[in-house]
């Protein structure tokens, strides 16, 4: 029995990282490290905080997921944050002087405002990628460069101020039975993509287009139809996260979500999303954005300069991008 149970003992990390990704050891690892950098890492306060950060990234990474499933991925989520985050601001301070005593039409129509523009984005690259085959790369790089262009355009640079309270004090810092709002929102978006992803065919169809696009075509999916949803929903997704970064901040800002597109490639890929297509799973993903935060968070309490944070987020996406490949070919080998 020993002789037998050596071997699987011995197999098991190889199982989980072709099953998991390598996910499972950077979390082990990060632990381990930033426990005995900052004794006061694991502290329920620490990580009440963490979980709070983390709910930006987390949504933001879950509409990166359905790209990446799908076989591509967006760039320019942080660009449609900046712009959401200044459409809506604009339109709120503009309704507030048409409704000056309605305020929740207002924020309505700031909010519309801010998903309008968003989903007008998703559009852009959807139709750019699925009808006229532009590179996922470029298409999004392009489109990122003309919106942060047209957010700085729109505010010469400086935050729009003057939003309706009610909007800041809600969405920014309101709480639901003692939890967060930012928290409740995510929680619901998270539980949503997870039906949507597990049990519906809509999800089933995003998967087949990334694990084979010509497979799928051939199996009468309509391709250019699914590509241009999932880069739709991916920015209306980073739109609601733009919105709830400027309830946060109580202005319009062109310069948010800076690095949110790097940051949630890196938490898909870490989670096991495969740069292939075809290959990723909510819950990981959600983890893989709370992983980030959490590093970063152990970085601060660990007195690590911002330099050297963007340093280590870079090598860690560099690793990632390489375990993933290594696990592609040792699911491919069987």
């Amino acid at each position: 029995m020993q002789a037998n149970s050596k071997p699987s003992l011995a197999a098991l990390p190889l199982r989980i990282f072709i099953k998991l990704g390598v996910l499972p050891f950077f979390l082990i690892a990060a632990i381990v490290i930033f426990t005995i950098a900052a004794p006061n890492f694991l502290s329920p306060q620490n990580l009440i905080n963490v979980a709070r950060q983390s709910v930006y990234l987390v949504l933001v990474s879950l509409g990166q997921m359905l790209v990446l499933i799908s076989g591509g991925f967006d760039l320019s989520v942080g660009t449609v944050i900046a712009l959401s985050s200044v459409v809506s601001a604009l339109a709120m301070t503009w309704a507030a002087q048409i409704f000056p005593d309605t305020v929740w039409l207002v924020i309505l129509i700031g909010a519309s405002a801010g998903f309008a523009v968003a989903l007008i984005v998703g559009a852009v690259n959807g139709i750019g990628v699925a009808l006229f085959d532009v590179s996922p790369f470029i298409m999004t790089l392009g489109v990122s460069s003309v919106g942060t262009g047209l957010a700085l355009f729109l505010t010469g640079g400086v935050p729009v101020s003057g939003l309706p309270f009610a909007f800041g004090d809600t969405f920014g810092f309101g709480r639901v039975f003692g939890v967060p709002v930012p928290v409740v929102i995510a929680v619901i978006a998270i539980l949503a993509m997870w039906v949507l992803m597990a049990r519906t065919r809509v999800g089933a169809r995003i998967y087949a287009v990334g694990g084979n696009i010509k497979a799928a075509h051939l199996s009468a999916i309509n391709t250019r139809g699914v590509l241009i949803l999932v880069y739709g929903l991916c920015a209306v997704i980073a739109a609601l996260t733009g919105l709830l970064l400027t309830a946060r901040v109580e202005s319009g800002d062109a310069n948010l979500g800076g690095t949110i597109a790097m940051e949630s490639i890196a938490a898909c890929v870490i989670a096991g999303v495969s740069l292939r297509g075809g290959i990723g799973r909510v819950e990981n993903v959600v983890l893989g954005a709370f992983f980030i935060i959490l590093v970063q968070n152990g970085m601060n309490l660990a007195q690590v300069s911002s330099y050297m944070q963007m340093v280590l987020i870079g090598l860690l996406l560099i690793l990632a991008v390489i375990f993933d490949q290594l696990r592609y070919r040792m699911i491919v080998k069987g």
